[in-house]
């Protein structure tokens, strides 16, 4: 089979909802269908939010964080000094974002929770795909979504380990590609499995499609990377409870667990380190401009994860090693 067919059919659903998208009015009032689920009241509203779940009965991301904010938070992108000028939208993102909707994404909650997961989220995104510096113009907090992937990337991030599940492809290259980057030729293949894209043939699709990159993004923010262990998600919004050992290694629900579970021990538990600082900044910088506050990001032992244990340690690096 032709590996172009193949890859349209496995985006069948995102161009969909693409269309749906682009012909209808995303500011309007949705068409709302509400019935009792064993007892639980369900809705489906349409294309934002389809498909009977709890919360699509609350507000959906379009009710509360619209064009005009999307393109405060991210002013720079299409300047001509950036490097993925035209290829992020706010069209991408909701496409994106409506496939996870029915399952929380940005509809937990009331609409100070909503808002505030909406700015997590994209403040990982903000800071993972920024160009700015500290005299850049705007501030350096204005040039979120500058990237769509590695610009000279070191290596093919090939790793022959998983070379019976997730065999490298001849002449893929796994660099960081899309709105939290992915790297490794097993991220590749994972995250293409979920979305039912051919990802570990053609690891370029990332860059050369905004709605799937974000989806790729949201989908990682909804899933935990181990079994047992929580998705971001469920750390930002509360559905996580931590447990004695959790509490031991100060991990709490927030954001700073978030970090803990997207970045592990290259971003904590070293202290506030700047890496560290500059993914709390770009959501603290978007709490302030939609409108939230800053002061809504909470102490900061759950903001940041300066002192948290990583779920996940790395492995140390053998002696032999060169």
């Amino acid at each position: 089979m032709d590996l172009k067919i193949a890859f349209s059919g496995c985006l069948m659903v995102v161009l969909a909802m693409a269309a749906i998208a682009s012909t209808e009015d995303i500011s309007s009032t949705p068409t709302l269908r509400v019935k009792k689920v064993k007892g639980k009241k369900m809705c489906d509203k349409g294309w934002e939010c389809k498909g009977l779940s709890i919360y699509c009965c609350n507000l959906t991301i379009t009710d509360y964080f619209q064009t005009y904010q999307f393109e405060n938070l991210f002013t720079k992108r299409n300047t001509p000094v950036a490097h993925a000028v035209g290829f992020w939208d706010y069209h991408s993102f909701i496409t994106a974002a409506a496939l996870y909707e029915p399952l929380g994404f940005g509809t937990t909650g009331g609409k100070l929770m909503q808002m505030k997961e909406v700015a997590a989220f994209l403040g990982h995104v903000g800071s993972k795909t920024t160009c700015g510096y500290g005299v850049a113009t705007g501030g350096p907090l204005a040039w979120g979504l500058c990237y769509n992937k590695e610009m000279s990337p070191s290596q093919s991030y090939c790793d022959d380990f998983f070379k019976y599940t997730y065999p490298c492809a001849p002449g893929a290259e796994y660099y960081g590609r899309g709105a939290l980057p992915i790297y490794w030729n097993y991220n590749y293949g994972s995250t293409g499995e979920a979305l039912k894209v051919d990802l570990l043939n053609h690891p370029e699709y990332i860059e050369q499609n905004a709605t799937l990159a974000f989806q790729a993004a949201i989908w990682r923010w909804m899933t935990p990377i181990k079994k047992g262990q929580p998705s971001s998600h469920d750390a930002f919004v509360g559905n996580w409870k931590p447990t004695k050992n959790d509490t031991l290694a100060k991990r709490f629900p927030g954001f700073g667990t978030t970090m803990n579970i997207l970045y592990g021990d290259s971003v904590c538990g070293q202290g506030d380190v700047d890496s560290m600082n500059n993914i709390v900044s770009h959501y603290q910088y978007y709490l302030d401009l939609m409108g939230v506050g800053r002061e809504e990001a909470g102490p900061h032992e759950v903001l940041t994860c300066a002192e948290q244990l990583p779920f996940n340690p790395s492995a140390p690096k053998s002696a032999s090693t060169s």
